[in-house]
């Protein structure tokens, strides 16, 4: 089975690569990650905030983005995190220059105010875009939150301004709460399986729906999963918690158990398969309906008859 796949306008052997995470501050990892047989590398993002509060210097993520384009032979995507469009635009020329193969724009916004419309925000974001798209030759990946009142308008408009993917979906990262303390408990949890489902239907409505590459990431941690994330019409597929669980070898697994399932089934090709699963040609709102629909129904009580049976 062929699995070679094209994203951002790179032809990669496989669909398989990191996702943004600290795993490529750290060049041992990297190097694992490429022996492993990552397809790309996706660095750790490049937050505005941490540069303003002297937490962080461009410069130190700018060399170490030259040491991972010296160190391994995959594209490099760079990983920028802004707050508004004159940092944006500043940061992702100074990672074009240091030579990163393309940029992904990581959005992570929480609507707060109660004044603020669903327009507004996603102008900012349509704004923040249309001045990079507009300003350097990198390809460019968005990536989004699934929060959109209406997602497959916006994810639309970024496309028809030239973006050349989108990244469905960034985690919605949800501070705990400390009873006894009274304090806010600041604590990550990794993804597991579950959270695949609600990136698999968006990917499958997208497809077909857009020029630009879709890659999911979120909720990837066995071999099946992959193959459902193609079979929705993904073209990249990013690994991030199963990374830190389990290691590099993720890659391995996931690329010889994947291509294993295709031949066993008779598939020639990654683009074969991909997008059997999306709604094209579908009445996406009708169909979203009936899944609802079918979805209620087919929970039943424990130890109850099932219908039809």
């Amino acid at each position: 089975m062929d699995l070679t796949t094209r994203y951002l306008g790179l032809t990669l052997p496989h669909p398989f690569m990191p996702g943004a995470s600290p795993l490529t501050e750290d060049l041992d990892m990297v190097a694992r990650l490429e022996d492993a047989g990552a397809a790309a590398i996706v660095m750790h993002s490049l937050f505005e905030e941490e540069i303003l509060g002297n937490t962080l210097k461009p410069d130190d993520y700018l060399e170490q983005l030259l040491r991972i384009k010296q160190l391994v032979r995959v594209p490099v995507i760079a990983s920028l995190n802004g707050t508004n469009s004159e940092g944006w635009l500043h940061y992702a020329r100074l990672l074009e220059q240091a030579g990163a193969d393309a940029l992904e724009l990581n959005f992570y916004y929480v609507a707060t105010d109660m004044f603020e419309d669903a327009a507004s925000v996603e102008r900012r974001l349509v704004d923040i875009v249309a001045v990079l798209t507009g300003s350097i030759a990198l390809p460019l990946a968005v990536k989004l939150s699934p929060f959109y009142s209406a997602l497959p308008h916006l994810a639309s408009q970024l496309d028809r301004m030239g973006t050349d993917g989108l990244v469905l979906f960034n985690r919605f990262y949800q501070p705990d709460i400390n009873p006894k303390s009274r304090e806010t408990v600041m604590r990550i949890h990794l993804s597991d399986s579950p959270e695949l489902l609600l990136r698999l239907r968006w990917i499958a409505i997208l497809r077909n729906q857009l020029n630009a590459s879709l890659a999911l990431s979120g909720g990837v941690h066995e071999p099946m999963d992959a193959v459902k994330a193609v079979m929705a019409g993904a073209d990249g597929v990013q690994l991030d918690s199963a990374l830190l669980r389990r290691g590099p070898g993720c890659f391995t697994a996931m690329r010889r158990e994947f291509e294993r399932w295709g031949d066993a089934n008779a598939y020639e090709s990654s683009d074969e398969l991909r997008g059997q699963m999306s709604l094209a040609g579908q009445q996406n709102g009708d169909i979203e309906r009936v899944h609802y629909q079918r979805i209620l129904q087919s929970w039943h009580v424990p130890g109850s008859p099932v219908a039809g049976q």
